[in-house]
């Protein structure tokens, strides 16, 4: 199970790497949205703003294991403010994952999905934990949905391809190694995919498949 990606995504107006789970700085619009936001008068901006302020504090704070606790907590003062904030139910969520408090970590990814249906990355990390905690037929669902918003989601496919493997389901699983391997070429993981889907196809080779949906050994 792969945890990491090499997509970006922009949501709540801020670019968001899924690799780190960070907000990246944009600063060809930054300028422009502190403009706006500065002597507006406008109380929901200026909240905006210092919501923006606490979550860029708390990911850095969350790279230091010293200050894991000391993110949540902003991440949760983030979320009393901003009960629908996406990226911070996925970070505070993604640090229960990593303490292993697994219930947790789903009811915040899955609050993540209802705060925000097209997040690709918060239905990736709920099917992370819901593999984790052995829950694999909703694991597979999940990984579907991140693959359906974001087809070029490579890590989503790796995961995808192991859970249809897992359920005896290698030809669905083929599809989607083939998708990482097409997605993400060069390295180990991709060595991986590559091994799987060769020995699908050396399997598939002996058989097809009857009218009636089941294997049919052909004769080599």
């Amino acid at each position: 199970m792969r945890r990491g990606s090499r997509l970006s995504f922009r949501h709540g107006g801020a670019l968001m790497d899924p690799v780190t789970q960070q907000l990246a700085f944009d600063f060809e619009t930054a300028p422009a949205r502190q403009l706006r936001v500065v002597g507006s008068g406008d109380a929901a901006l200026r909240q905006a703003a210092e919501v923006q302020e606490m979550f860029l504090r708390a990911v850095q704070l969350e790279e230091n294991p010293a200050t894991i606790h000391e993110a949540a907590e902003i991440y949760s003062a983030i979320l009393v403010m901003r009960p629908q904030h996406a990226p911070a139910l996925i970070n505070l969520g993604t640090i229960h994952y990593n303490l292993r408090r697994f219930q947790e970590a789903e009811g915040l990814y899955r609050q993540a999905t209802l705060a925000d249906p097209e997040y690709a990355l918060a239905f990736f990390d709920l099917g992370n934990v819901l593999d984790e905690m052995q829950r694999l037929a909703e694991a597979t669902t999940a990984y579907q949905k991140a693959v359906a918003l974001v087809p070029q989601y490579a890590d989503a496919h790796y995961n995808l391809a192991l859970a249809y493997e897992r359920q005896g389901q290698r030809r669905r699983a083929l599809r989607h190694w083939l998708a990482y391997v097409r997605l993400d070429p060069v390295g180990p993981w991709a060595n991986h995919a590559k091994e799987q889907a060769r020995k699908i196809l050396n399997t598939e080779k002996l058989s097809i498949v009857s009218r009636r949906g089941r294997l049919v050994k052909v004769a080599g």
